[in-house]
């Protein structure tokens, strides 16, 4: 069949995945690339992927970097992840600013689905670019940084400007954190609808930090693809259970700004505009939990697993009614269940955009290191994510069946002005 003829269907630009298939090509070709479709394959506005802006649904499968707020935190979650976190290396504020601006630079290049920088093709040198996203497009990628506590320490002068809801997190119960996936300086959380140009975008950025940053830790993640689900349902985590559906809706405005934006009447000033994100990486016990009856996995959770509806009901957003009681005066759904406990009352939410992550297998057990990486963006985490997680750790049935390997706190920075770079109101 003549893809060329295919690309002009309708006198509407299709991108060489759709021609291929529309040419009935299938397989992993399809999954590595998923996503091309843009704003025709945007997810319906619900659930994990309530949010974002009008900006992040442009057909051309870009994202504008710049702007108020950083895109990747309220934008519609893409299909796959790529997160890093550095430690700095650099001695002085001034290479650490400069670090930001060649950061800023190349990120509103890439999320335009452009090279990392202008080739000299000259033969006797490097390329500027790795190359390995070439003719891919910008697949919707969205570049986020933050700043971790480490970062305010004394190197940099900045230890007065630390914000105050960037505390060093707690030890919760079922906690097992390993050295190897916590902290950093700075975290780059890539997003995008192909997971080779998220990896391209987080190697060049580490590429360009050479001699001044040096990645601590690396983790992929993946959930349903645009290309699979385009009517963009609730995506099911890897014990099989729909995951965000009680997501809050943060397209509206005032909704945002009370979940998720830092105020200027926030403290500090500088970080208006921004958000503060919490990672966790966490190992499920998948064997221990394929070996659970239906009706243990679906009271652990609170909901029911082919639908996702709360335990009595019969839709995935039919309200939980957590006062009613079965026959025998029972709970229909238990109070220590996953949905009960995470629904606080409804007084407190935090806006969840994780995404499930394989990691092959763990040689000392024989057992499938695999898994959620777990990231919310919150207001201020002291008042959201610290009092959701302890009342978590301390009950939770899924407690049972996964352990928290990983963790950082980050401050993610307002979004940069054209002209301007990330992090310049701080620095």
């Amino acid at each position: 069949m003549d893809t060329k003829r295919l690309e002009t269907i309708g006198n509407k630009k299709l991108t060489r995945r759709d021609a291929l298939k529309l040419a009935g090509v299938g397989g992993l070709g399809l999954l590595v690339g998923a996503g091309g479709m843009g704003a025709l394959m945007q997810p319906k506005p619900s659930a994990a992927n309530l949010a974002g802006s009008a900006e992040s649904n442009s057909a051309d499968g870009i994202v504008p970097f710049y702007g108020k707020h950083q895109a990747g935190i309220i934008t519609p979650m893409q299909d796959f992840i790529c997160m890093g976190a550095f430690d700095l290396t650099a001695t002085s504020l001034d290479d650490v600013r400069k670090l930001f601006q060649s950061w800023t630079e190349a990120s509103a290049r890439l999320t335009a689905g452009k090279s990392v920088g202008d080739e000299s093709g000259h033969s006797l040198l490097p390329p500027v670019d790795t190359g390995e996203s070439m003719g891919l497009g910008a697949m919707r990628m969205t570049i986020t940084f933050g700043l971790g506590p480490s970062f305010f320490d004394e190197r940099f002068g900045l230890a007065s400007k630390r914000p105050a809801p960037l505390v060093d997190l707690p030890h919760f119960n079922s906690d097992d954190i390993r050295k190897e996936w916590t902290g950093g300086d700075v975290v780059v959380q890539v997003c995008a609808n192909d997971p080779q140009v998220a990896f391209h975008a987080l190697r060049n950025l580490a590429r360009i930090g050479r001699g001044k940053a040096v990645l601590r830790w690396v983790q992929d993640g993946f959930q349903r693809t645009s290309a699979a689900d385009p009517k963009g349902s609730t995506p099911r985590n890897l014990l099989g259970f729909k995951d965000g559906t009680a997501n809050p809706n943060v397209s509206d405005e005032k909704t945002a700004d009370e979940i998720v934006w830092a105020q200027s009447s926030d403290d500090p000033a500088w970080m208006a505009g921004g958000s503060y994100m919490v990672m966790r990486r966490i190992r499920m016990r998948i064997e221990v939990w394929d070996r659970s009856t239906l009706a243990d996995q679906e009271s652990t959770f609170g909901r029911h697993r082919e639908s996702g509806a709360p335990l009595g009901k019969t839709d995935e957003f039919d309200d939980l009614e957590l006062d009613r009681k079965d026959s025998k005066g029972k709970p229909v759904i238990p109070a220590t269940s996953h949905v009960a406990l995470a629904h606080m009352d409804g007084k407190v939410k935090i806006l969840r955009r994780g995404y499930s992550y394989s990691s092959g297998m763990d040689l000392k057990t024989g057992q499938l290191d695999a898994g959620l990486l777990f990231v919310c963006f919150n207001r201020d985490p002291r008042k959201q994510f610290i009092p959701m997680q302890q009342k978590l750790a301390a009950a939770d049935q899924l407690n049972e069946y996964i352990s928290h390997v990983g963790s950082g706190i980050f401050a993610c920075l307002p979004g940069a002005s054209e002209g301007g770079y990330i992090g310049d109101t701080l620095f």
